[in-house]
């Protein structure tokens, strides 16, 4: 075994906890570890991910979340490909939303080379289809999911590669709908699910620009006194009720004796955290969801009302059971 990876002046043992330590802390932590600097821990992660990376980490992969980081000014992104039951990373590129998950998909199922031109092609047929081990037929078409191609003579498929973006059956992402065209387009059989992260981060900011609003119009109708006071009622909103401290409980106890539209936005804000909890099955939640969305347009809190439609806006409508649909006994 080489003790350095081809054009490395480091050798293994001193590269692997280097990249050991880029997926735990920044790189200025590592750059006064291991006295290097910051353009080298990139080579080195570099090297180590081209030699070390699972070549079988998209294997298997049924239920998956994608999301991005930003970073310089809030001007590069990179998007994550995440696997919820492996709890790991299993995927990243440059960009961001349609353009990056496209790129996730080409990965996931590797299109064909274009066929020579000399290459047999039978005549006779309308359309280009390939023999795969598996699907409804032994034919698939050309256009179902699967890249239809001529193959040469004593050219191997290996099912797996094509049978993986078909094993998806979970996508969570955000509430852009970037992510979501795209995996229409590639995995049109997967459910899409909006992570919680990003809904009751949203609840957040609307109870939040409620707070602000209420905030400015207290000043400029001169009530300075309490718009002082309620000033520091942002903590008391945001966090959740084990965390409060004392004096916070008690502006949240004050907020409630109030009233009015801060404690109704309070409310739904609750009511949105309320759809995740544990224990809760599907029919629970779809319940809960009826419930939030009427409360949402009929609020009159304008923040909230356009939450209601960015969370009516992306859902579908649930799958009914197939002995549902069949006629009862007589």
């Amino acid at each position: 075994m080489l003790l350095a990876r081809p054009g490395s002046e480091f050798t293994r043992d001193f590269e692997c906890p280097v990249a050991w330590l880029a997926a735990r802390t920044d790189r200025s932590t590592i750059k006064r570890m291991q006295r290097i600097d910051w353009d080298t821990v990139g080579r080195i992660i570099k090297r180590v991910c081209d030699d070390e990376l699972d070549p079988r980490r998209l294997e298997e992969l049924y239920e998956s979340g994608v999301d991005e980081v930003r970073w310089k000014r809030q001007h590069n992104y990179l998007t994550l490909v995440a696997d919820h039951q492996r709890r790991q990373i299993v995927c990243g590129c440059e960009g961001k939303v349609v353009a990056a998950a496209d790129r996730f998909f080409e990965d996931l199922d590797p299109p064909l080379q274009d066929p020579p031109a000399d290459t047999y092609k039978p005549s006779g047929e309308s359309e280009q289809t390939i023999m795969v081990p598996f699907g409804p037929c032994p034919t698939v078409p050309s256009g179902n999911g699967i890249h239809g191609t001529w193959l040469e003579s004593d050219v191997e498929i290996e099912p797996a590669i094509f049978a993986r973006v078909g094993k998806l059956r979970v996508v969570s992402m955000d509430t852009t709908g970037g992510y979501a065209k795209s995996v229409r387009a590639n995995a049109p059989q997967a459910t899409i699910c909006i992570d919680p992260y990003h809904v009751v981060a949203l609840a957040d900011q609307e109870l939040d620009d409620v707070r602000r609003a209420y905030w400015n119009e207290l000043r400029s109708r001169g009530h300075q006194n309490a718009a002082k006071r309620f000033q520091d009622a942002r903590s008391s909103l945001l966090k959740k009720l084990e965390k409060l401290a004392d004096a916070q409980a008690a502006t949240l106890a004050r907020l409630k004796t109030a009233g009015g539209e801060m404690w109704r936005a309070y409310t739904l804000k609750k009511a949105v955290r309320g759809i995740f909890e544990r224990g809760l099955d599907i029919d629970d939640v779809t319940v809960l969801i009826d419930r939030l969305l009427s409360r949402l347009a009929r609020c009159w809190l304008q923040p909230f009302v356009k939450l209601g439609k960015t969370i009516r806006k992306p859902r579908r409508e649930p799958r009914r059971h197939p002995s549902r649909d069949q006629p009862g006994p007589n």
